[in-house]
C-alpha cells in the first residue's frame, strides 16, 4: 500500500522539479537578453560620447597674446624695429637716427584654427593661421598677416604654409620674432605631393616663385629691371626621423629671371638657372635639442630668412645678370634646466658672394647671435629674458651692429583646454 502511495508522490515531485527547472531556464534567458540589451546601450552611449569628444577636437581654436618689450642700444629701420634682422642694421652712423630706442610690439599675438574634417575613410585637414606682423607694403604697422592657411587630403596639400625647401625643426626657441639670419625660412604657397611618410619621408611640390634682382650699376647707368616668375619653383625633400632626432636633406631649382618695364617687348630680358641645397637636422641629447643647418645655391635669397638678393650684374651689359651665391648656417643649443626653466643660446650667418657690379651698400654678410632664459610657470605662460646681437657688412666692406635686450609676455589658450 505504501509503494502503491509513493509511486505517484516521486511522480508529481519529478514533474514539478522538471517545470521549475523550465522555468529556471526561461528566467536565465530574459536575463541574458536584458544583460545584452544593456551592453548594447552601454556601448551606444560611449560611441555617442566618444563621437562627441571627437567633434570637439576636429575643431580647434588656438593662438596667444604676447607682448614684447625691448631695449635697443643701437637702431634699425624703424618699419623692422619689433625684431632683430641683421639686414635690417644701417651701416651708416644715424641713418635711421639716434641710438638707443625703446620698443613695445604685440605684432607676434596669434590666432589660428584648425579643422580635421571626416569625408567618407578619410579626414581632410585644414589650417588657418595669422599673426598681427605687417611685412611687404604693411611695414612696421600692426595688422593681420597670413602665416598657414592650406588644406591636406591624403598625399596632396594646397595652399600656404612651410616650403619644402625648408625646416622649420631646426627654429631654436627663441623669443625674436624673425629669428636666426641664416636658415631657410619661407612659408610659400604650393601644391605639394607626399607619395611617402612616415619614419622616411619623401615629398615633392610647385611654388610660388618670386625673384629679388639687384640693378647695382645698371641702375645708375639708367637701366632698370624686375624681377619675372614666368615657372613656378621646384622642391623637394627626403626626411628621416626617430627617437634621436631627424634628418632633411632638401633641394630647390628655379628660374631666376627679369624683364625690363615700359620698354619695347619688355626688353632686355633673361633668366638664369636659380638652385640650393639645405641639410638640417636636429639630435636629443635627454631634454636637449641641438639645432643644425647649412644651405648652399645660387638664386635662393628669397627663400632665406634674411638677407641678400637672388640676381645681380657680373657686368654692365643689359645681358649681364647672374644668380647670386649664397651660403646660410645655423647653429643653436636648447637647453632645459629643469621643469620650468629652459634656455636657447646659438649663432648664426648668411654670406652672399656678390657679382662684380653690384653697389658698395649692397648686403654681403648677416650675422645673428642670440642666447635667453624662458621661465614657464603654468603650461599656458610664458616669461622670458634674450640677449640679442646682430652685424651687417655690406660689399664694400661697411658694417653696422646693433645689441638689444627683448623681455616678453606670452599667454596662450586651447579650445581643448576648455
Amino acid at each position: 500500500m505504501k509503494l502503491i502511495v509513493q509511486v505517484p508522490l516521486l511522480i508529481g515531485l519529478v514533474c514539478g522539479s522538471a517545470a521549475w527547472s523550465a522555468e529556471l531556464d526561461e528566467l536565465q534567458r530574459e536575463l541574458d537578453a536584458a544583460r545584452a540589451q544593456l551592453e548594447a546601450l552601454q556601448q551606444r552611449v560611449t560611441a555617442s560620447e566618444v563621437t562627441s569628444e571627437s567633434r570637439q577636437k576636429n575643431f580647434v581654436v588656438y593662438g596667444f597674446a604676447q607682448l614684447d618689450m625691448i631695449q635697443d642700444f643701437a637702431r634699425v629701420n624703424p618699419d623692422w624695429e619689433a625684431t632683430l634682422r641683421p639686414s635690417r642694421i644701417p651701416t651708416q652712423d644715424g641713418q635711421y637716427g639716434s641710438d638707443g630706442q625703446t620698443i613695445a610690439s604685440v605684432r607676434q599675438s596669434r590666432l589660428g584654427v584648425e579643422a580635421n574634417l571626416p569625408l567618407g575613410e578619410d579626414t581632410i585637414h585644414t589650417v588657418f593661421e595669422f599673426d598681427l606682423y605687417g611685412v611687404g607694403n604693411d611695414e612696421g604697422q600692426t595688422t593681420m598677416r597670413v602665416r598657414h592657411a592650406y588644406g591636406e587630403w591624403k598625399s596632396i596639400l594646397a595652399g600656404q604654409t612651410n616650403s619644402l625647401f625648408m625646416d622649420g625643426n631646426v627654429f631654436p626657441n627663441v623669443i625674436d620674432y624673425w629669428g636666426p639670419a641664416g636658415m631657410v625660412f619661407l612659408r610659400n604657397p604650393q601644391i605639394r605631393w607626399t607619395p611617402i611618410s612616415g619614419t622616411n619621408t619623401f615629398a615633392v611640390a610647385i611654388e610660388k616663385p618670386g625673384n629679388d634682382v639687384d640693378n647695382g650699376m645698371l641702375g645708375a647707368g639708367g637701366l632698370a629691371v624686375s624681377g619675372n616668375q614666368p615657372v613656378p619653383d621646384v622642391t623637394m625633400h627626403y626626411r628621416n626621423t626617430g627617437r634621436w632626432g631627424h634628418v632633411q636633406v632638401a633641394g630647390i631649382l628655379r628660374d631666376v629671371a627679369y624683364e625690363s618695364i615700359q620698354t619695347d617687348n619688355n626688353e632686355p630680358s633673361g633668366s638664369d638657372l636659380g638652385w640650393g641645397l639645405n641639410v638640417t637636422g636636429t639630435v636629443k641629447f635627454g631634454d636637449d635639442t641641438l639645432r643644425l643647418g647649412t644651405v648652399y645655391g645660387e638664386g635662393i635669397a628669397s627663400y632665406m630668412n634674411d638677407g641678400g638678393m637672388d640676381m645681380a650684374p657680373d657686368g654692365l651689359s643689359a645681358d649681364s645678370l647672374s644668380s647670386v651665391p649664397l651660403l646660410g648656417v645655423i647653429a643653436y643649443y636648447d637647453h632645459q634646466w629643469s621643469e620650468r626653466y629652459s634656455s636657447s643660446f646659438g649663432y648664426s650667418f648668411t654670406e652672399v658672394d656678390n657679382q662684380a657690379y653690384q653697389l658698395p651698400d649692397a648686403f654681403k654678410k648677416g650675422e645673428y647671435l642670440s642666447a635667453n632664459l624662458l621661465f614657464t610657470p603654468r603650461k599656458n605662460l610664458l616669461m622670458g629674458v634674450e640677449y640679442l646681437w646682430g652685424q651687417r657688412t655690406d660689399f664694400g666692406g661697411a658694417s653696422g651692429t646693433d645689441n638689444r635686450v627683448q623681455v616678453s609676455f606670452k599667454y596662450s589658450f586651447s579650445s581643448q583646454d576648455f
